[in-house]
């Protein structure tokens, strides 16, 4: 196998405190990246100061507006790919790389790889799907299994797990996996677009691989999951619909999302209330309009 080149790509919004545990990581590497991508969501706090080091091959990029994580993976894969790089690190910028996961990684001759994640006391909690169904319309989530509750710890774990979707939180990806189909998709804004990404690459013929030994370390908790009511909530449902809508490997599954936009409107004096409820008709509405999946922009090699 020929030396790749592989480069990081990095969104961030206002998080400038973990944003240094993050490039402090990449700085200690084992197999240093050759370019630092950053992409800067329009940032108020002091993430410019943060990205004023040297010490990183850093290229960045600051938005006059939140593009969201979406947009931002967009956008900095797109700049990797047309820079010209073999392989693209897609890591969110609370997560804190082990110095030799980039090294193991890269080891490996596979198209899509990803980390696997732990929290701050090495808890296991990688979340990417080992099982993600789009067949059965009885399955209220389409994630039915997953690398943490099928091995609990990292020592349970095979050298490789085969997984069907990802989180763009240390997943990488080859550039003729782009050429097949295409960047992230922005009008996702935050959550999904990485699913989106992994269920077009299996489509594609492409495995998704989990390294075991591609350590990284999640800053923060998953504590998003219950803000249905807020305005991520809106997104939480509509991008799940739009998966359904996209993928959905029969009519039932496809028409599922009408289903839980009921069954939420009818719990609703019970559970999420008013804003709930306002958030899921809105998202059926949104949902309906990115039904299309996105065409492959022709790429320049």
């Amino acid at each position: 196998m020929t030396h790749e080149t592989v480069a990081v790509v990095i969104v961030t919004f206002n998080r400038a405190d973990l944003l240094v545990g993050m490039l402090d990581a990449l700085a200690q590497q084992t197999h240093p990246p050759d370019a630092v991508f950053v992409i800067d969501n329009a940032s108020s706090d002091h993430t410019a100061q943060v990205l004023g080091r040297n010490d990183l091959p850093l290229r960045i990029t600051t938005m006059p507006e939140n593009l969201g994580g979406a947009g931002g993976f967009h956008l900095g894969v797109q700049q990797a790919y047309e820079a010209g790089f073999d392989r693209i690190w897609l890591v969110d910028d609370d997560v804190v790389p082990a110095p030799d996961c980039l090294a193991t990684l890269m080891a490996q001759d596979e198209a899509c790889l990803m980390s696997v994640r732990e929290d701050t006391h090495g808890h296991l909690v990688e979340k990417a799907a080992t099982r993600f169904d789009l067949r059965n319309p009885l399955a209220i989530k389409p994630k039915t299994g997953m690398v943490e509750t099928e091995f609990g710890t990292r020592a349970a774990m095979p050298e490789r797990v085969e997984i069907q979707n990802v989180a763009f939180e240390g997943f990488m990806v080859r550039r003729d996996v782009i050429d097949t189909i295409g960047f992230p998709d922005p009008s996702y804004f935050i959550f999904y677009d990485d699913v989106d990404f992994a269920v077009r690459a299996r489509r594609a013929g492409y495995r998704i691989w989990a390294v075991r030994d591609a350590v990284l370390v999640r800053q923060l908790d998953f504590d998003q999951q219950h803000d249905l009511a807020g305005w991520k909530g809106f997104y939480m449902f509509r991008n799940l619909f739009v998966v359904h809508f996209r993928y959905g490997e029969n009519l039932l599954v496809r028409l599922k999302p009408y289903l839980i936009a009921l069954a939420v409107v009818l719990l609703s004096p019970v559970r999420g209330g008013r804003a709930e409820a306002r958030n899921v008709i809105r998202a059926i509405g949104s949902a309906r309009g990115m039904r299309r999946v996105p065409e492959p922009p022709p790429h320049r090699r």
